[in-house]
């Protein structure tokens, strides 16, 4: 049935539709016509909320469960609500404050997209989402040092401050004068570089023989390079905060559901995909229960805006998952705000 857009519902109908959605998403429960003719100021008898209730139930726009006398919107109706209906709240001084102030903090880039997917969830009591930026840190140093026989730890260090170490698994021991050799030959050639860029300048001179390294000076780089490039590629490109916020009564009363929203969840690369749909958006994007194949089953839904670099180009997507029954008028603008805080932070690192 195709959902009819709100200027086709009386005068009558979109006052009875709006009490309910919006006493649905407050209280999680059903809204009967007692209910709606008791204190909602429309002075009309409960047989006469009745009517218009069952012609918005035939129009697909709200459901009766079995359990309850009541009505609740559909993913129909709550999708007719938010583009025709809502009105936003913009987050609050305090709510703008938390946010700020948690993107404010000193560390990596790292810290500021775990702060914020953590921020998002503790706000909005859902899951809260950063789809990571796909940018190759610039390097500034590395050194190694051995832990072992045949391990070595490496550490680096990015000109944005980030520190990452990797452990290199190698076939025979090394002297330390190897390792000492290696670190600073690396660094040389890795600073102010990209590790692809780095890597591909490195190879290109031990093939062609232009270094004076050492055999096992030679090995423990490649193998290093190997493992760095291969490290790289698995990383996480998705933080996700607050799963067990999506938990709540309603969901732990069915298994199922919460079964399938944590498979979902644990996959990330569908997360992303999904988040990705929004980073042409120029604000939030709203995807409520089955409107994406994701989170179709466990009746979810999806809040995401863009966050833009210092050029004004989007470089990731915020964003929380929560269920159908969400506070959308508030969730949407905060999600919206913290995109455009998140992009602020980060025009110092990219």
């Amino acid at each position: 049935m195709t959902t009819p857009p709100i200027i086709e519902l009386t005068s009558r109908a979109r006052d009875i539709f709006r009490l309910v959605v919006e006493g649905y998403l407050t209280t999680g429960v059903p809204v009967g016509s007692r209910t709606l003719a008791g204190g909602s100021g429309l002075n009309l008898s409960p047989a006469s909320i009745r009517s218009v209730l069952a012609d918005l139930e035939r129009l697909g726009l709200l459901a009766a469960p079995h359990t309850s006398a009541g009505r609740m919107p559909t993913e129909s109706g709550l999708r007719l609500f938010v583009d025709g209906m809502m009105q936003v709240a913009e987050p609050t001084r305090e709510e703008r404050a938390a946010i700020q102030s948690r993107l404010s903090e000193p560390g990596p880039i790292e810290a500021a997209l775990e702060a914020t997917s953590t921020i998002l969830s503790d706000l909005s009591a859902c899951a809260g989402v950063v789809m990571v930026p796909q940018r190759e840190p610039r390097l500034r140093q590395l050194s190694l040092m051995s832990i072992g026989d045949r391990r070595v730890l490496a550490v680096m260090v990015g000109e944005d401050g980030a520190i990452e170490n990797r452990i290199i698994e190698l076939s025979a021991a090394v002297p330390p004068g190897a390792l000492e050799e290696a670190s600073n030959y690396i660094t040389a050639h890795l600073n102010g570089r990209t590790l692809p860029e780095a890597a591909r300048a490195m190879q290109a001179d031990i093939a062609s023989g232009q270094n004076a390294l050492n055999a096992a000076s030679r090995d423990l780089i490649e193998r290093g390079i190997a493992i760095w490039s291969e490290d790289a590629a698995r990383r996480p490109i998705l933080i996700v905060r607050g799963q067990a916020n999506l938990l709540d009564e309603g969901a732990l009363s069915d298994l199922e559901r919460v079964r399938s929203l944590l498979d979902d969840l644990e996959n990330k690369q569908s997360v992303s995909e999904l988040l990705a749909m929004a980073r042409d958006a120029r604000s939030a994007r709203i995807f409520i229960g089955s409107e994406n194949r994701l989170f179709a089953l466990s009746g979810s839904s999806v809040i995401a805006a863009p966050y833009r670099d210092r050029e004004g180009r989007v470089v990731g997507v915020v964003g929380v998952i929560g269920p159908t029954r969400l506070n959308y008028a508030r969730v949407v603008p905060m999600v919206d705000f913290t995109a455009r805080s998140l992009g602020q932070t980060l025009s110092k690192f990219i």
